[in-house]
């Protein structure tokens, strides 16, 4: 069976990836990190998504971009809350971690050149929210053609490595189909920026926000909401 490394936060779309990667027939290697980020509960989430899955590895890579900063994720800095979906696509905000995307995927290549794994999967997205820069189709294509480069495997021609990114021009209301179609257990997933220690979602966040926009495109129940006893006035209030 072909590996494919997988990039798992432990969100709806990264679990989405995950799931699509094993329907095309991948071992998927799932890999998260412990970057600084501001909370535990995604690592949690991806446990128990790779778990849930059968990933042939889960692996938790430790890197602390807290020295850096320069994000609302990594450093002392307000979360945004209560915007608008206009006002989220205008300019690139603050819980963008600077070149957060790049240092993932280099570490998935690192780890995908040991595994003779020429694929590799992430689950950005443009379509809804455009306003991180490595998210964008340009972006994927770039960091292909420079792993192709920049690595043994690749200059010596053993590997051609390809970076999927299948939701990049997907909606949320249709990844969260697809999702569905998959087997995925949107319960499972964290989304939040700042959820509370039991993972309880803020509801109020840009990730919250577009995450509430896709159920409610997909005219279906979000199971975290469920899962937390949380009904839609009251994450609205």
């Amino acid at each position: 069976m072909k590996r494919a490394v997988v990039l798992l936060s432990g969100g709806l779309d990264s679990a989405t990836a995950l799931a699509i990667a094993k329907s095309e027939g991948y071992a998927p290697y799932a890999l998260s990190f412990r970057y600084g980020q501001r909370h535990a509960v995604e690592l949690r989430s991806a446990a128990r998504i790779a778990e849930s899955m059968g990933v042939a590895e889960h692996v938790i890579a430790d890197i602390d971009l807290r020295r850096f900063g320069g994000s609302a994720l990594t450093d002392d800095l307000e979360v945004p809350k209560g915007r608008e979906t206009d006002a989220m696509a205008s300019g690139i905000p603050v819980t963008y971690v600077p070149a957060r995307n790049t240092v993932f995927l280099s570490f998935a290549l690192a780890w995908a050149e040991v595994l003779k794994a020429s694929d590799l999967f992430i689950g950005v997205n443009a379509l809804d929210y455009s306003g991180y820069p490595d998210c964008r189709p340009e972006y994927i294509d770039a960091f292909e053609r420079m792993a192709n480069l920049a690595t043994a495997a690749g200059v010596e021609g053993r590997q051609h490595f390809h970076v999927h990114a299948p939701l990049i021009e997907l909606s949320k209301a249709d990844i969260i189909r697809r999702g569905l179609r998959l087997g995925v257990d949107y319960g499972l997933t964290s989304s939040c920026y700042d959820p509370g220690e039991d993972g309880r979602p803020c509801g109020a966040c840009d990730s919250c926000s577009l995450r509430a926009k896709g159920f409610a495109e997909a005219r279906l129940r979000d199971p975290l909401l469920a899962r937390f006893d949380i009904s839609i006035s009251e994450k609205d209030s």
